[in-house]
């Protein structure tokens, strides 16, 4: 896997940037606004979205900050907007004050997203520029790697990197039969088992946490996010409670992304917890990284449009056969490349009426109802 490297040399530590330091500042940032500053413009990072008000760090640092007239005006698509995680061009509105008003973003290098609810096709931000995505699954009674497999789609294609924590080792008396059961369905991708409450898998962990780095979570309600970062960083940063004993589903604990300094020098995005995962892909191909194993197999299969269902000659059914592959993987399989085509036709679609009513005008007009609408959705 093209793991990012990190580390001290990405840093560009300089006089008055030691806030932004502290929340992820690095080579590519710096890069991006030496191009595309202007005169009395200052980088700052979105820390947490609270709808109107952004929680922001700059070089003087943690304030607040609203978008400007002219972006509000200009930004057409809800995924446009800020999120939790970008680099921002920020205009201060006192010669001391840290709080600002952001006149535009920087290029994001990952964005991780889902679809959100709801019969119009929209894309969700959950978290953008991030480095690591940590994928959590507590090893539970609400452990299913078919879930799994939908939030590797996700990962593959934010342009993240994807690390599964196995959390809640001390809950499961096989770890190692269901750590090689994930592994079998993520070629590739590190799988750790962690323990807060045993300490267990810490190390491996924090080898990942190189200062520069952006980490974010994700995964199931009561997965044990928060947990973890609060075992990281040694302090109580966000609140936590018990999972439901007879399905150990868990309830929300954090109702909003925030971004947090770690002491190991990365920083690390949490999010709220997810009850479903519906999924949004782009161009990246998230969704054949997924499954790369079945499609490997189906490249061998003798009819080019091979379903995978009876045909003479299917590589992927004979793999089921000799127990090289699960057939509920290849159900996974089937059902969400079922849903990510309905997802495009349905994209199509609107952007096909968005064409047919005035194009830009139209998006200007419905802007102010996306803006309230993703105000006020929660994750799940």
């Amino acid at each position: 896997m093209n793991m990012h490297t990190g580390g001290n040399e990405n840093r560009n530590i300089q006089p008055g940037h030691e806030w932004l330091n502290r929340f992820g500042w690095n080579a590519r940032a710096e890069s991006s606004f030496a191009e595309q500053s202007r005169e009395g413009m200052f980088p700052a990072r979105i820390t947490a979205d609270h709808g109107q008000k952004f929680k922001i760090v700059s070089e003087r640092g943690e304030g607040w900050a609203e978008l400007s007239g002219r972006q509000k005006y200009e930004l057409e698509e809800r995924s446009a907007f800020p999120a939790v995680g970008d680099w921002v061009l920020l205009r201060y509105l006192t010669e001391t004050a840290p709080d600002g008003m952001i006149h535009g973003l920087l290029p994001r290098s990952s964005r991780i997203s889902r679809r959100s609810a709801g019969t119009v096709p929209v894309e969700q931000l959950i978290a953008v520029n991030v480095d690591l995505l940590l994928l959590v699954a507590a090893l539970n009674h609400d452990f299913n790697l078919r879930r799994l497999e939908r939030y590797l789609v996700m990962a593959w294609n934010s342009g993240a990197n994807p690390v599964i924590l196995l959390s809640k080792a001390d809950l499961a008396e096989d770890p190692e039969t269901i750590t090689a059961a994930v592994e079998a369905i993520a070629p590739g991708v590190p799988v750790i088992a962690v323990s807060a409450k045993e300490n267990q898998g810490r190390e491996q962990l924090e080898a990942l946490l190189k200062p520069g780095l952006t980490i974010a979570m994700t995964g199931s309600s009561g997965a044990g996010k928060s947990t973890i970062l609060n075992w990281l960083c040694g302090e109580e940063l966000q609140a936590t409670t018990e999972v439901r004993e007879d399905d150990s589903r868990g309830r929300h604990t954090t109702t909003h992304r925030e971004l947090f300094p770690l002491p190991q020098g990365a920083v690390m995005i949490d999010t709220p917890g997810m009850r479903e995962l519906q999924l949004w892909e782009d161009e990246d191909g998230g969704w054949a990284e997924a499954f790369a194993d079945i499609e490997k197999l189906a490249a061998d299969c003798r009819f080019k449009d091979c379903r995978h269902e009876q045909e003479a000659g299917c590589a992927v059914l004979a793999a089921i056969r000799n127990g090289e592959l699960e057939r509920k993987r290849l159900d996974n399989y089937r059902r969400t490349e079922r849903e990510l085509k309905y997802q495009h036709a349905k994209e199509n679609q609107r952007k096909r009426s968005q064409h047919r009513t005035g194009g830009k005008k139209e998006l200007r007009r419905d802007k102010g109802a996306q803006r309230r609408h993703y105000e006020l959705e929660p994750m799940d």
